[in-house]
């Protein structure tokens, strides 16, 4: 009788954006760590920094993507794609300028490392997705 209550409220699925960002956001973390670890501080505190100018500016734009917009459809959408890219292009640059202005002393090899490490889990996302959510029908091939 309990495996049945277990099996009829099943967690809610995680949408895959946050899962996305929260990867984003781990990766991140570990290579502070990593790079604390073997490097020092400012190198740790630099990693993380640099994880962090990715992970901020792409919840934006997964924001503006999910939020509910007054016009449903396509073109609302792409609207909607087009300025959280555009946040987030302004975000990026306004917080790289804001840590080389503010943060001293700072590593540029671990800001960088950290950077484009959570840029590269947006790749991996992509080609690891779950070809179920493609729309296609898996049954016949299409």
């Amino acid at each position: 009788m309990m495996a049945r209550a277990t099996e009829q409220s099943p967690r809610p699925p995680v949408h895959p954006l946050l899962r996305l960002l929260l990867l984003q956001l781990g990766l991140a973390v570990a290579l502070a760590a990593i790079f604390w670890g073997t490097d020092g501080r400012v190198s740790g505190y630099s990693a993380l920094l640099g994880g962090l100018c990715c992970v901020i500016p792409n919840a934006h734009l997964a924001l503006r993507l999910v939020a509910p917009r007054r016009e449903p459809g396509a073109k609302s959408l792409l609207r909607a794609a087009y300025i959280g890219e555009l946040g987030k292009l302004v975000l990026t640059l306004l917080m790289f300028g804001g840590v080389f202005a503010l943060v001293r002393p700072l590593a540029p090899l671990p800001l960088f490392a950290g950077f484009i490490a959570c840029q590269l889990v947006v790749l991996g996302g992509l080609l690891l997705r779950d070809p179920t959510t493609t729309g296609r029908d898996a049954k016949n091939g299409d």
